[in-house]
């Protein structure tokens, strides 16, 4: 998914993300609930929270694979419901347990998603050329996927979503279970395309102190509902915390 295009409904979006009310059901089971926040253009914003909290949830509805139960979700002015597919030509997502083809090098698999998205050659080159050198796995790209470690998997992962330079980049727990060498280099990159591309990102985490390091702005998450949002420091300050850990302990009222 990820083509830039800047218009949206009204052909101006004043913001990357809009959510508004949004619920969604599964059965008995609120996974969502009033859930509202707003994504600047150019921030890299956190879902932070415990499992079952909503986060994925939320980032696949705004992913556009799964459809809201009620209320609305916009990406850069489009309806994600309604307009699912020119969402998905501005998006990028990348799921915790995404995977790449095994038997494929690294290189033959960039490859393969450049041409899937590419339609000219010399565009599909250009992406794996950018892929490349996100990854920085080098000589390593000649290898088959299967020999990689999960930090080398990721990095790849990482390359594929951000080769095409997303209007948005969703990325669901993007250094889950990494090293601190490849959770570093992943943080870097990400950091990198916000600054230098202009790249919106929506990440989640559990990691409270790679959110502070990483996100402009952030929502806490429990049981589907919004418990706070704001700056790193705004959090902490609103809940009288030294560290997010506490603030969102506070929040939650089981600190």
């Amino acid at each position: 998914m990820s083509q830039r295009n800047p218009v949206g409904e009204k052909g101006k979006a004043d913001n990357a993300v809009e959510v508004t009310n949004l619920f969604k059901v599964f059965g008995n089971i609120k996974a969502v609930q009033e859930l509202s926040f707003t994504v600047k253009k150019g921030e890299t914003y956190g879902l932070i929270g415990p499992n079952a909290a909503g986060k994925t949830t939320t980032l696949r509805i705004l992913a556009t694979l799964v459809k809201p139960s009620a209320g609305s979700a916009k990406v850069f002015g489009f309806d994600v419901d309604k307009r699912a597919s020119e969402v998905r030509k501005i998006v990028s997502y990348l799921p915790e347990e995404a995977g790449a083809y095994r038997n494929l090098s690294g290189r033959e698999y960039l490859q393969f998603m450049a041409d899937f998205y590419a339609v000219e050659e010399e565009t599909s080159k250009a992406l794996v050329n950018e892929a490349v050198r996100i990854s920085g796995l080098g000589d390593r790209l000649r290898d088959k996927v299967k020999t990689y470690s999960k930090g080398m998997g990721r990095r790849l992962l990482i390359a594929r979503a951000l080769m095409m330079k997303p209007k948005l980049a969703i990325l669901d727990e993007p250094t889950s279970g990494l090293d601190v060498v490849h959770a570093y280099y992943v943080r870097r990159i990400i950091c990198e395309y916000v600054k230098d591309h202009g790249v919106t990102v929506l990440l989640s985490s559990h990691n409270m102190l790679e959110v502070e390091f990483l996100c402009n702005r952030l929502a806490l998450i429990d049981e589907g509902r919004l418990l706070g949002e704001g700056t790193p420091f705004e959090l902490k300050s609103r809940y009288n915390a030294s560290n997010l850990e506490e603030a969102f302990m506070e929040a939650t009222k089981i600190g």
